[in-house]
């Protein structure tokens, strides 16, 4: 699939993912994020979340790896050029998630060989819950590539 075959209106669901014990413990690792809210079990037993929760970045890292799994935007991906988030929900430990992309607009660049793609993403829970919800802009090679033979 190139920009030329991507319809505004289209949508494309990902197979779900679990999010794991093991999956927060990486991402603080990773993100220096140890904050109480992500790794401190005792101290979220008082907390309205009534548990620890996922970090919102992790939430958005799934959501990004959910999308490569749709296969869309695999091959064509020149950049990432922007996102929006908004965190609705709680991501929990154990919660099982899936990727809905729906494609919002698309115009050419001013490089003939690329164009913008625009898609509203919505990373939801087992129960069909928003965790995420945001906007993410990509820009992808067309048909008419400058690496093509």
């Amino acid at each position: 699939m190139t920009f030329d075959d991507i319809e505004v209106g289209q949508v494309f669901t990902s197979p779900g993912r679990t999010v794991t014990e093991a999956d927060v413990v990486a991402f603080a690792g990773l993100s220096g994020d140890y904050n109480p809210v992500h790794t401190d079990a005792h101290f979220m037993k008082s907390h309205p979340f009534g548990g620890r929760v996922a970090h919102g970045l992790l939430g958005a890292a799934v959501a990004s790896g959910l999308a490569a799994r749709v296969g869309v935007f695999d091959a064509i991906t020149i950049a990432l050029l922007e996102t929006s988030l908004r965190y609705v929900a709680p991501l929990r430990i154990q919660d099982t998630v899936h990727l809905e992309i729906k494609i919002t607009d698309k115009r050419r660049s001013s490089k003939k060989d690329r164009g913008v793609v625009t898609t509203a993403r919505r990373l939801l829970n087992q129960d069909g819950n928003v965790v995420i919800d945001s906007t993410w802009v990509t820009l992808v090679a067309t048909k008419k590539r400058s690496t093509d033979p």
